[in-house]
């Protein structure tokens, strides 16, 4: 048997302990379970770290040679110490070593989520060891963080330099014009505020749209900073202050509990035609964002404000979602595939470009539905009616 032979039968040993089977970055579920020839997909791993990553996360560690020497369980040579390292370690023990003492508002990215966030938590965990020592301080604990961003003009399109100021005493972020004007451009508070990455849509790697209610509307404002570090810091900045927020004003609650309430990912994205409320009118296309049971469209992806909204109830409330359009609906456009929403006040009309595009919207539509409705989902529900 060759010395690579023995390394590869040692090292699918080594991938059947607990955590190995997973990345120890993002958790992708292993697909190099099986190192064969006819793996297309050959796992990866640390030989200086002694953890096992998948071929994203490979990536970000080999921009940081000093730290991560990566090599592949199929086709890279193995020595023999190096085998035995990734047999003294793996993923468990250095997930004890790495994040023993991560923040609970620090968001830890998952393979679904963009290059940049996966790639400042890589370097947290393994350059900076900003988790490894109980009790350290933190960048993103700070009760005001300062400094400058590029901000997309609501009306020209253009990024310019704007000074932004997140205070966790205020539970407020503020933005000014000028780098020295007294008086912010807006004061937005914690509560109101979602950010979630945005990289394809803003056209910058390290693009952030951040959300927020303005006189019960929803605004968005699109930033982003030439430095991944920067935006990140930025956005967990934020989830702390948050978190701070969320502690005082919940008494009762854990921790547990008011993480889900910092930040989020909308649920989904994208292109529908949609029709007016006579459903005379001809469809036109809008773009349009879940968040939670807001569904909202827009004239243009970076538009500020949103052109109108629905609110999703439950089920037992009247509301419902369903394939296809009403008997002798005028539909004008070159998009076939209906969508219909009904609520307790009047219908919409949607339609989709393609089948698999009506079949997602419908299943998150109805999961949403499904859903229990919480005390802050009725209050929304009540200012949406109350704005109409």
């Amino acid at each position: 048997m060759s010395t690579n032979e023995r390394a590869t039968r040692a090292l699918k040993e080594i991938l059947q302990k607990p955590g190995n089977d997973v990345c120890a970055d993002c958790g992708a579920l292993g697909r190099w379970k099986e190192i064969s020839v006819a793996c297309s997909n050959p796992g990866w791993g640390s030989c200086s770290l002694g953890v096992f990553i998948c071929l994203d996360c490979s990536g970000i560690h080999r921009n940081i040679p000093e730290i991560s020497k990566v090599k592949s369980l199929r086709l890279s040579h193995w020595e023999d110490q190096e085998v035995q390292f990734m047999a003294e370690n793996g993923n468990e023990l250095m997930k004890a070593k790495y994040e023993a003492d991560v923040p609970v508002y620090y968001y830890k990215p998952t393979h679904k989520d963009c290059q940049v966030l996966r790639e400042q938590w890589i370097r947290a965990k393994y350059e900076r060891k900003e988790f490894s020592k109980p009790g350290k301080s933190l960048t993103y604990e700070s009760e005001t963080r300062e400094g400058t961003l590029m901000k997309r003009g609501r009306d020209n399109g253009q990024f310019l330099n704007r000074r932004f100021v997140l205070s966790e005493r205020e539970g407020n972020l503020k933005y000014y014009t000028k780098y020295d004007a007294k008086e912010p451009k807006a004061v937005i508070k914690v509560d109101t505020i979602n950010a979630t990455f945005q990289p394809e849509k803003i056209g910058n790697p390290n693009g952030l749209q951040i959300t927020y209610l303005k006189d019960y509307s929803t605004r968005n404002i699109f930033v982003y900073h030439d430095s991944g570090k920067e935006i990140v810091d930025w956005f967990n900045s934020i989830r702390a202050v948050q978190l701070q927020y969320l502690r005082v004003a919940f008494p009762g609650a854990t921790d547990a509990e008011l993480v889900p309430k910092l930040t989020r990912n909308f649920v989904k994205e994208g292109y529908m035609e949609k029709t007016g409320p006579r459903q005379t009118e001809g469809f036109k296309k809008r773009w349009f964002t879940l968040d939670q049971r807001r569904l909202m469209y827009f004239k243009d992806p970076l538009d500020a404000f949103a052109k109108g909204e629905v609110f999703l109830g439950n089920n037992d409330n009247h509301y419902s979602a369903s394939a296809g359009l009403p008997p002798g609906t005028h539909c004008n456009g070159a998009w076939q595939y209906g969508i219909t929403i009904e609520t307790p006040d009047r219908s919409f009309l949607f339609t989709c470009e393609t089948e698999s595009d009506q079949l997602d919207w419908l299943k998150h539509f109805k999961n949403v539905m499904n859903t229990q409705m919480s005390p802050q989902d009725y209050t929304m529900e009540a200012l949406l009616k109350h704005r109409h």
